[in-house]
């Protein structure tokens, strides 16, 4: 039988008033107002240890990514700690680039859907699915930019006041990228979402079809913002075109997948949404909405 231990009742306290936290700024509300199934104590005590770990190593997991991210870009994909030799340094290059947008996409589909949900103990996986996404991202993320091998060819580098534009956009774009996850629905991009609703004892509570904030300007800003950190950085090397045009190019062409199953999630709301805010570049009408969506709200 599980037994408690000390520490795990004194994680799982603090767990919860961080969950309170988050849910009075508004993701989490309907998992944490929702009410939750009749476990026995054992199962309570085994969803409670495994959601705690679950959540930590996705969190952390995704926190480490990030800053890889941010670093490698910031140098223009010159500073990793890959060490394959030439020429071959190139296939294992494309190979890192690739394998983020490619299991990226197909992990969205239904069959990827199913892995996902094999994948977490003791028949968790359908709930922490979308915490398992989100480990599984963040493991991608790290692959590429920490295990890159630089060309050791520097193009340009950003001096005196280029220097501060180019970190003010860079800084832009991620201050963009995070709010487009925020009104996307913070708790599904972070794998909050199932890690919490496994540790309630409730089924996922997704947000609805997200259509504020960034969404009433275009429908894809997370695609946007992300292949926006890509081009605002202050080095550019061959590796940085590279990977910039990449990922841009997974950024044009990976939502219109998503799409389709949105189409089918939310049917006619869907299809009213794609007629009036276009995919990717924002419209003068668009951006004269929000801000009398703004303006309202005052």
């Amino acid at each position: 039988m599980l037994r408690s231990h000390p520490i795990s009742r004194r994680l799982h306290r603090v767990s919860l008033e961080l969950l309170d936290f988050v849910a009075q700024l508004g993701p989490l509300r309907a998992t944490l107002s929702a009410k939750p199934a009749i476990r026995g104590n054992e199962q309570k005590r085994r969803d409670r240890a495994i959601s705690v770990f679950w959540g930590m190593a996705c969190h952390t997991l995704f926190g480490i990514a990030v800053s890889a991210m941010i670093i490698s870009l910031w140098f223009g994909m010159s500073r990793s700690l890959g060490t394959v030799p030439a020429p071959w340094h190139w296939v294992a290059n494309i190979f890192l680039l690739l394998q983020f947008p490619i299991a990226h996409s197909v992990l969205l589909t239904r069959a990827g859907n199913k892995v996902l949900t094999r994948m977490a103990p003791l028949g968790t996986g359908r709930t922490l699915s979308t915490t398992t996404y989100a480990m599984i991202a963040s493991i991608q993320l790290l692959a590429l930019f920490l295990l890159w091998t630089p060309s050791g060819i520097i193009w340009w580098q950003a001096t005196g006041f280029s220097y501060w534009l180019v970190a003010t956009l860079f800084a832009a774009s991620w201050i963009l990228l995070i709010k487009a996850s925020w009104d996307a629905g913070a708790e599904v991009q972070s794998g909050l979402l199932g890690w919490v609703s496994l540790l309630r004892g409730v089924s996922p509570q997704f947000p609805p079809m997200p259509t504020t904030g960034l969404f009433r300007a275009v429908r894809q800003p997370i695609y946007v913002s992300f292949a926006l950190t890509t081009w605002t950085v202050p080095t550019w090397t061959p590796d940085q075109l590279i990977v910039a045009s990449v990922l841009t190019a997974y950024c044009l062409i990976g939502p219109l997948a998503k799409e389709r199953r949105f189409a089918r999630m939310y049917g006619a709301a869907w299809e009213s949404y794609r007629r009036r805010t276009p995919y990717w570049v924002p419209t003068a009408f668009g951006l004269r909405i929000m801000q009398k969506k703004k303006d309202g709200n005052r």
